[in-house]
């Protein structure tokens, strides 16, 4: 018997892996994350499947349906939204499997900034523009930021960011980044990404919340911040670039000056 930690993707349902389908479509127990998780996802589990939303739960109640498929020997499908490495508060589900010496596998997803990338296009990394991307949050109701990681920190990297969890402290963000990406740096406002209600609104950090307002976004937003969504010139990669040598290309042939 074994627990799949499955990414579900940002939303849309064929972002899931081929990997993560297939197992939710052969195992008998399936435990997802609530509105988090499209029903498509969850509809191709057996139709004789028990399959559960622990939206309403908590984290004994959980543990405790997947003791009940342990002592029946039956696989658990446990469907998360995006990828499971990115607060999907598993962790502490696979701490308490490992105190109970039950047997668990990941598998991850589509994460959401890399879903909102798609649809705008967008590249995060752009040649001498940015070439670091930080993942983050701010600290509000949940857990406190950890020292060394509060935005205004990170902020001075002035890399590309992709702000969770953080829709309802757009004060605080403006008042922290401004210093480093200006008050003019473009920030894109994801509200379900890859759903079928998905939007995407193109604004700066000065107006941002503004548009938020406007649209009466208040949960399920990711914050993306960076010089990489606006009109930005950038050299072309050396990746492609005809004079420059590496192991699989023009071996043996210097970098042209």
């Amino acid at each position: 018997m074994t627990v799949y930690f499955i990414g579900a993707g940002p939303g849309a349902p064929d972002l899931i892996t081929v990997r993560g389908l297939r197992l939710i479509e052969n195992c008998p127990v399936c435990l997802y994350a609530g509105s988090l998780v499209p029903t498509e996802i969850v509809e191709a589990a057996p139709d004789d499947a028990l399959v559960m939303d622990t939206a309403p739960m908590h984290l004994d109640q959980i543990i405790e349906e997947i003791k009940k498929a342990h002592a029946l020997g039956q696989d658990v499908a446990r469907v998360h939204s995006g990828d499971p490495a990115i607060y999907g508060a598993v962790a502490e589900q696979m701490r308490r499997l490992d105190v109970l010496g039950i047997d668990y596998d990941v598998v991850p997803g589509v994460p959401a900034f890399a879903g909102v990338a798609a649809k705008l296009k967008t590249e995060l990394t752009l040649p001498e523009i940015a070439q670091t991307i930080i993942v983050t949050r701010t600290g509000m109701k949940a857990s406190a930021m950890p020292d060394g990681e509060q935005l205004e920190i990170l902020g001075q990297s002035k890399a590309t960011l992709a702000i969770h969890l953080s829709i309802r402290n757009l004060d605080y963000i403006r008042r922290s980044l401004e210093p480093y990406y200006g008050d003019d740096c473009p920030v894109v406002i994801a509200y379900r990404a890859t759903w079928p209600d998905e939007l995407y609104i193109k604004t700066t950090l000065a107006g941002m919340k503004e548009e938020v307002r406007k649209h009466k976004i208040t949960r399920t937003a990711l914050i993306m911040v960076g010089k990489v969504f606006g009109d930005v010139e950038f050299r072309d990669s050396d990746l492609y670039n005809a004079d420059y040598a590496h192991v699989l290309r023009n071996k043996g042939k210097k970098k042209a000056k």
